[in-house]
């Protein structure tokens, strides 16, 4: 005969979810974030990959065709024309992609220059000041071109164009007309744009590259293709579609180290969510022992209440899915518009992307029936004398061979793929090396460290717990009861302070990955500009010494800096070494050194590059060999760089050293700022360098001043979305505080016989109160220290394999953030069930049961 249980007790658990909500608040809790997490992540790449596409990509939505020729040649006035009066054609305007040099001064800057309507549908730009330009010789230049030459509505600059001869130059004064913001903003490049016909006039070009036709149908644009083929002999006509198409595909290639990054954080956030609901499952579970001994105790058999726990677990995860879901997209959405009130334009996603949805939807009931299952078994096996019992018990021991042994080999896997990743790591210089392995292989030691981590944390709660209490234990009877507390239950301690440490690490080695990164790109960044102006002999020569003290007399300058360069040889090969002072590079803002320290040298000591320290294998303290013209000298490595060197020298010395090694006493290169901020600041100072060398003795063109303008700046826009990553991140944390919160709810369940007895023994409420806040706070401690001590090897390895010439740069200061907010956080969750602690009556201590 059947048993009439199955039904029953499962109508019974889906009764007890419908009846009392609350209860399963923190599991759904963690299942809504781990959702979240996952589809945030999803959402997260979307933003990326949709501002990248955004910014690399030329046609704008509205264009339906896009008309070339087969040979290459341009489209001329006439063809153009010829495609407008194609019947179905609403507009079509021409583009055209060019450049010239930008005169008025001996530097060598360039400004591309091409061919937009400025407005309407088919427009890539739209004007932030002035007006965009008509009729001759009247351009608009983008955000970037105004702050690299210091351009405003009004200003005139000169362009070297071809003579008609073909062999000679002719300077042509344009006015600017406006500033303009372009849409696609990829190539970074200085631009200016004008009309068709205006721009092919001032070019002297015959014609356009191609031709963006737009038609107000889909239908439309087909017969228009097959007519405009015919109008137009030669003509090549692709959808618009096709276009962006093929625009979007090479933009994500270009972008595939920052869209293979967010494919890591995706596979990540999924390692947490499993990690954060299957702990939060085996909390709740332990709190409803008694509820399922009393159904063990009426004839409930162990298959039937597991079968019912899954079920119920499938429920809460589907639910818990799809309100993280919906809450993860809406956040999405409100991503781009929050970032444009801060200055960072990023592009929203497209629609809720529905498979992702439901997968993530799906994923997360079948991850409640997987994180469900370990503790339901576990819970099906209560015995049914535990509903006459009034407290809980810790289940298993703690010590058992197969947790250790699993915990052994999950640390040893861990250790070995480290060990292979870090023997792997590619030297300075290495382009063929695959990031996004590396990065995965990262990932996965990592994972497998967590797991360890699950599998001894036991084992490792009462040593850490015993080093980090010695001053807890020194504040009075609660702070010791709270560390007796929390080392008395090294499961539960185990199973919360995990939590809490993957959220801790995530966070942490996040913060110091982008700090080091942070540190990298600033540095490249000084290695591409180190200074706004530097003037250099056209020949090869070495300059006049009294340039020196001319430019250091205009006020408009500062940080003038004249040096030398000579050629030696280390080790048989040929480098360039010079006696630049380092620290007077950007003001040393951008240099770090990845050995020893950047300080003034002493006499006999250098600073070697990355290159070529990896190859003569010397580090801060090693001592170097540099031979000129037979001389050799020998150094002791002061310090030496994480990357290339400031002007593409390879070792740096003393003056002094420098004249030993051949090098002649006058300077081959001056280097100079400007001393005011901002574009003006920079206009000021060109003008200053273009008179100084344009003067009555210097006027001979000899000397070449290279404008640095065009430098870019930090990418407010990926900080942005890094920060979002972090915020993400930081969701763990959060789950981690509501398991703290149910752990504390329940050891107030359990033990209030203990407090009780406490209170009898004399303890007051007020420091029972205080006992279990302490506690509460111990699990963030020892999360964070679990979380730290993992995490930021495991960021040294990732900022290796993402980028080897990046110093590895802990921010000391963030973390202490952190980790105090953790912290205060974890006991700040301990209020309320520290609060009905400290109201246990002492009564309780002598009562028969709860």
């Amino acid at each position: 005969m059947r048993s009439p249980w199955r039904a029953t007790v499962l109508g019974s658990q889906m009764a007890e979810l419908l009846r009392r909500p609350g209860r399963f608040a923190a599991t759904g809790l963690s299942l809504l974030i781990a959702a979240f997490v996952v589809f945030g992540a999803v959402m997260a790449q979307q933003i990326v990959t949709a501002t990248v596409v955004d910014r690399f990509r030329g046609t704008p939505d509205a264009v339906s065709l896009v008309v070339t020729r087969n040979d290459a040649a341009d489209i001329g006035e006439a063809g153009l024309d010829a495609i407008r009066e194609t019947p179905g054609v609403t507009e079509a305007v021409g583009r055209f992609d060019g450049g010239a040099p930008v005169g008025g001064s001996a530097a060598d800057r360039y400004l591309a220059l091409a061919a937009d309507p400025g407005t309407g549908p088919l427009a890539r730009v739209r004007p932030v000041e002035g007006a965009y330009p008509s009729g001759p010789r009247r351009i608009a230049v983008d955000t970037r071109a105004a702050e690299a030459y210091g351009l405003v509505p009004g200003s005139s600059l000169t362009l070297l164009l071809p003579a008609p001869d073909g062999e000679s130059t002719r300077r042509v004064p344009v006015e600017i007309s406006g500033v303009v913001r372009s849409a696609a903003t990829g190539t970074g490049e200085p631009t200016g744009y004008a009309s068709g016909p205006d721009l092919l006039r001032l070019l002297g070009t015959p014609g356009y590259s191609r031709v963006d036709v737009r038609t107000e149908t889909p239908g439309a644009a087909t017969q228009a293709a097959e007519r405009i083929r015919r109008a137009v002999p030669g003509a090549v006509v692709r959808s618009g579609d096709e276009v962006r198409g093929e625009e979007s595909r090479a933009a994500v290639a270009d972008a595939s180290d920052t869209l293979e990054l967010a494919g890591v954080f995706l596979a990540v956030a999924v390692g947490a969510a499993v990690l954060v609901a299957t702990s939060t499952f085996r909390i709740v579970f332990a709190r409803r022992v008694r509820q399922l001994a009393l159904l063990r105790a009426v004839g409930a058999t162990s298959r039937r209440l597991a079968a019912a726990l899954v079920a119920e677990g499938a429920v809460v995860g589907l639910l818990a899915g799809a309100a993280g879901v919906l809450a993860a997209w809406g956040c999405a959405r409100l991503v781009p518009p929050v970032a444009g009130r801060f200055g960072h334009d990023l592009s929203a996603p497209a629609a809720l992307p529905l498979p992702q949805a439901a997968l993530t939807v799906l994923g997360t009931g079948l991850l409640a029936v997987l994180a469900v299952l370990a503790p339901s078994v576990a819970a099906s096996r209560v015995s049914p004398l535990q509903a006459l019992r009034t407290a809980t018990s810790e289940g298993s021991t703690v010590n058992g061979a197969g947790r250790t042994v699993l915990g052994v080999l999950c640390a040893a896997g861990a250790v070995l793929l480290a060990r292979q990743q870090y023997a792997g790591l590619p030297e300075p210089g290495d382009t063929a090396y695959d990031r996004f392995a590396a990065l995965t292989l990262v990932v996965v030691s990592g994972g497998l460290a967590f797991l360890a981590l699950i599998a001894l944390g036991p084992l490792l709660v009462r040593p850490v717990l015993s080093a980090l209490a010695v001053p807890l234990r020194r504040t009075g009877a609660a702070g010791r009861l709270a560390v007796a507390g929390v080392g008395g239950a090294p499961g539960r301690a185990a199973s919360v302070s995990v939590v809490v440490a993957l959220g801790v690490c995530l966070v942490g080695s996040t913060l110091t990955c982008l700090a080091s990164l942070d540190a990298y790109e600033r540095y490249r960044r000084t290695l591409e500009a180190p200074a706004d102006f530097h003037l250099y002999a056209g020949e090869g020569g070495t300059l006049d010494r009294t340039l020196v003290a001319d430019l250091a007399a205009r006020p408009e300058l500062a940080d003038v800096t004249a040096f030398r360069t000579a050629e030696v040889a280390d080790d048989g090969r040929s480098a360039t070494v010079t006696d630049l002072d380092l620290t007077t590079v950007r003001s040393g803002t951008g240099l770090t050194a990845r050995t020893g320290a950047l300080g003034r040298l002493g006499p006999a000591e250098v600073v070697v590059d990355a290159e070529h320290a990896h190859r003569l294998g010397v580090a801060a303290g090693d001592r170097v060999t540099l031979t000129s013209a037979g001389r050799p000298v020998r150094l002791t490595v002061a310090a030496t760089l994480p990357g290339a060197g400031p002007h593409g020298a390879n070792f740096f010395v003393t003056p002094a050293d420098l004249t030993r090694l051949g090098a002649g006493p006058a300077p081959t290169l001056i280097t100079a700022d400007a001393a005011g901020d901002g574009a003006e600041g920079r206009a000021r100072a060109h003008r200053a360098v273009t008179e100084t060398l344009t003067g009555p003795e210097r006027g001979d063109g000899r000397v070449v001043a290279e404008d640095a303008a065009t430098r870019t700046g930090p990418d407010d826009d990926l900080r942005t979305m890094a920060t979002t990553v972090v915020l993400l991140l930081c969701l763990t944390v959060l789950v981690a505080v509501a398991g703290v919160a149910t752990t504390a709810s329940l050891t107030v369940v359990e033990r209030r016989r203990e407090f009780g007895l406490l209170r009898a023994l004399g303890l007051g409420g007020a420091a029972v109160h205080r006992m279990v806040t302490l506690e509460c706070a111990l699990h963030g401690v020892l999360g964070g220290v679990l979380g730290f001590a993992l995490g930021l090897p495991y960021a040294w390895l990732a900022v290796r394999a993402a980028e080897v010439s990046a110093p590895f740069t802990v921010p000391a200061g963030q973390l202490a953030t952190v980790l105090a907010a953790l912290v205060l956080v974890t006991a700040a969750a301990g209020t309320i069930p520290a609060l009905r602690a400290s109201r246990t009556p002492p009564t309780v201590a002598v009562a028969r049961g709860d």
